[in-house]
């Protein structure tokens, strides 16, 4: 099973690092992982784009879930509609929460 911390500590980095186009997606993306932690993913195109620990004041995006129901997402992307249409999966913009799925996949 994935862990939420090795996610955002070695993969979410390295992912980043590998596919540098993924900087000028543009966006802010806290996630607030109960249970977990909440990391900040900034993708707006400068040398601070990257991962960090802790939130960020007025994100595009805040995705909120247990770690549980992030922790079977990492292990099958696929799983993330079915989580957001239980109510299990919350993001406060849709349309910035489907960009994720170029870092997921």
């Amino acid at each position: 099973m994935a862990d939420t911390t090795e996610f955002f500590s070695t993969y979410l980095p390295e992912k980043i690092a590998a596919q540098p186009d993924l900087r000028t997606m543009g966006a802010i993306f806290v996630f607030d992982i109960k249970d977990a932690g909440t990391w900040t993913l900034r993708l707006d195109g400068d040398e601070t784009s990257g991962v960090t620990e802790g939130g960020y004041e007025n994100p595009g995006c805040v995705i909120t879930t247990d770690k549980a129901t992030w922790e079977g997402i990492l292990d099958n992307p696929g799983k993330a509609m079915q989580a957001f249409m239980m109510g299990k999966l919350k993001a406060s913009n849709i349309g910035l929460a489907t960009k994720l799925q170029q870092i997921l996949g």
